[in-house]
């Protein structure tokens, strides 16, 4: 319940705060931010604080309110981040709550800025809406709830306001493309999308138009009740005995509902699971091939490894572990059981004794205790889900890149040495990896990028990334010296020898000066480009790194990634599809720069981009120098429109020379 205050005095307050920090010298401006944000934080308090604060909002940017600090910049603010920000405890909630405020007022035109026009703005809000409905939409909730609870009360009022101005129709759309572009990249943590698509369904009493209503409903359906008859019988106990008693017919018709959503969403609904266990304990091999929407050579290679996909089912299927289904139809698509190591491998973990950390850790993020599971169903079911949906592996909110590149990587190409790091790691709490001639053990290791590892992760992530992230730090740490960028010898080691030994880099590696860009672009082009490099064709993926830049084209940081293929799309334009491994791959890096996740010929998890496009946020790639065509037959036009993207955009962060 929101506080009930008389807001004149504070008013005031904050009339007299804001002018002094608006009068005050440009470098004095910090000594009076601090006593605005302490009057607002009590004008938020009430709905009408909060209006009060809006009315000051265009001309936050002239007083200098957020002069000096991360939100002085409107362009460079990430609508991802503003429900962390806006929870936090502290003065950075309240600095999040004006900014966002600014933005409204940037949208209605109240005022203007030279970097984001109004349209831009309005953009931004609708994705920060679509991220947000549990501040929009939230649960019920005891009225006297802690300090974490005052946070939310008063990111609840703010949305108010922004819904107020900007209605919330204008989001549905938004919210719906969102879940779809999620969607589409088949990630196998689900859960943002769940939680999307039951926030998606409050909208269905608003004002949204017809379309957007059934494409609700198809998500809604996908995750929930997908058949009429699951709709009649909602326990899934009385679920389950009434497939015992339908007809085959409706059976096979049940099947097919359940597989066609399966394919159509990848997300998988608790009434599949109780579909796929009846039909493995019946021994309908048919209809599984329905059930799990295979294609004729997935169900080839179902019929071929019919037993072990029984005992996976046994082990691994259940609704707490739903997703796995759609891992496990992936997995006889890919025929990864032909593989002479994957069987062992997975008969090896059913069996396994998990160290007891581990298994913790797997039980408490899953929240399996009360449901009979135990850590090797969890890490069994995961590993289906990896070694199907190798492009589906995600860092989560951790900035190891490199692990999670990394695991998609063995689950394409040495799903065996992967089988044999998962069981190190959680029997022994060890892996070790030869760098160099000498082993490093990662017992042995301080935590590497991630010390506390935000466990929003599939399993084989939670067992392994911590020991992988542990030893790649290592590794940079013992060739940071050596006058050359660490990954050029890091990488072939972590990854696999068929990683190639060329390497270069956009800058100079003691200075960070940028030196004949587009030398380094006539190379990428003379290893990879099919026109160019003589016809060499890649046959590994290729770890590469890349400038992250906004939707206003500013540098953010970088970012490991991977080279799928390169090829030319249906309009006979090449391409670069690749695999990033932060599952949002289908974000606007400014520009006109708009990496695609589906229309251009991507299989499910990549992303692409046209050729040139791509090169212009490259900053470092591995190549075969026995590989590599004409450098200078590359057409200066493109270099220039190359160099022009990059200078503009993330190079306006270094020195050109």
């Amino acid at each position: 319940m929101a506080v009930q205050m008389n807001t004149g005095g504070e008013i005031n307050t904050f009339e007299t705060a804001f002018n002094n920090l608006q009068q005050a010298a440009p470098y004095a401006k910090e000594m009076y931010q601090n006593h605005v944000f302490q009057v607002a934080k009590k004008l938020a308090e009430t709905r009408e604080g909060i209006r009060e604060l809006y009315e000051y909002a265009p001309k936050f940017e002239e007083a200098g309110v957020f002069e000096g600090g991360p939100w002085e910049n409107p362009s460079k603010l990430q609508p991802a981040l503003v429900n962390g920000s806006l929870r936090v405890d502290g003065v950075e909630s309240i600095v999040a709550l004006l900014s966002e405020l600014r933005m409204v007022a940037l949208a209605k035109e109240t005022y203007t800025h030279e970097n984001v026009t109004a349209e831009e703005a309005h953009e931004y809000l609708n994705e920060v809406m679509a991220n947000n409905l549990d501040f929009i939409f939230p649960e019920e909730v005891d009225e006297d709830g802690d300090e974490q609870g005052k946070e939310t009360e008063r990111a609840q009022r703010l949305f108010e306001l922004v819904v107020d101005e900007l209605t919330l129709q204008s989001i549905s759309s938004t919210l719906i493309s969102e879940i779809k572009r999620l969607t589409v990249q088949r990630p196998i943590m689900t859960n943002r999308i769940r939680v999307m698509i039951r926030k998606a369904e409050q909208l269905m009493h608003e004002d949204v138009d017809e379309q957007d209503r059934k494409e609700i409903e198809r998500f809604h359906y996908a995750i929930s009740t997908l058949t009429p008859l699951s709709r009649e019988f909602e326990d899934y106990g009385e679920y389950r005995q009434q497939l015992k008693e339908i007809s085959e017919e409706d059976l096979e018709e049940e099947a097919k509902a359940f597989g066609s959503s399966l394919h159509d969403t990848g997300l998988v609904s608790p009434y599949h699971v109780v579909l796929i266990r009846h039909l493995n304990r019946n021994d309908k091999k048919e209809m599984m091939k329905f059930a799990l929407g295979l294609s004729d050579n997935g169900y080839a290679h179902l019929e071929e490894h019919y037993e072990m996909v029984q005992q996976l089912i046994k082990v691994a299927v259940h609704i707490p572990t739903r997703q796995s289904i759609y891992g496990l139809s992936r997995l006889l698509e890919r025929g990864v059981l032909s593989q002479t190591p994957v069987k062992p491998g997975l008969r090896r973990l059913i069996e396994l004794d998990i160290n007891q950390d581990v298994r913790n850790t797997l039980m408490d993020v899953t929240h399996s205790k009360k449901e009979g599971l135990t850590a090797n169903d969890i890490l069994t079911a995961g590993v289906m889900s990896v070694l199907g949906q190798p492009l589906g592996i995600g860092q989560g909110l951790n900035p190891t890149c490199q692990s999670a590149r990394a695991l998609s990587l063995w689950s394409i190409h040495a799903p065996g040495y992967l089988l044999e790091l998962i069981p190190r790691a959680a029997r022994d709490g060890d892996i070790d990896v030869s760098f160099e001639g000498l082993p490093i053990h990662s017992k042995d290791l301080p935590g590497g990028l991630a010390p506390e590892l935000h466990e929003e992760l599939d399993p084989v992530s939670l067992v392994l990334v911590p020991h992988l992230d542990r030893i790649y730090a290592e590794m940079v740490r013992r060739v940071q010296f050596r006058g050359d960028d660490p990954h050029k010898w890091v990488n072939p080691a972590f990854y696999g020898d068929w990683i190639p030994k060329g390497f270069s880099k956009v800058f100079q590696h003691n200075t960070q000066n940028i030196v004949d860009y587009q030398g380094f672009v006539r190379l990428f082009y003379a290893t990879h480009h099919p026109e160019y490099n003589e016809g060499h064709e890649m046959i590994y993926p290729n770890p590469v790194g890349i400038a992250i830049t906004t939707v206003y084209g500013n540098f953010l940081g970088f970012h490991a990634i991977t080279i799928q293929r390169i090829a030319k799309d249906s309009e006979g334009n090449y391409r670069v599809y690749f695999y990033n491994p932060n599952n949002d791959s289908s974000q606007n890096w400014g520009q006109g720069i708009e990496p695609a996740v589906q229309g251009h010929g991507e299989i499910e998890g990549e992303s692409s981009l046209p050729f040139h496009e791509f090169v212009s946020r490259l900053y470092a790639f591995h190549y075969n120098p026995y590989e590599q065509g004409d450098s200078f037959a590359v057409d200066s036009n493109n270099l220039e429109e190359i160099e022009r993207l990059a200078k503009n955009s993330w190079g306006q962060e270094f020195q050109w020379l």
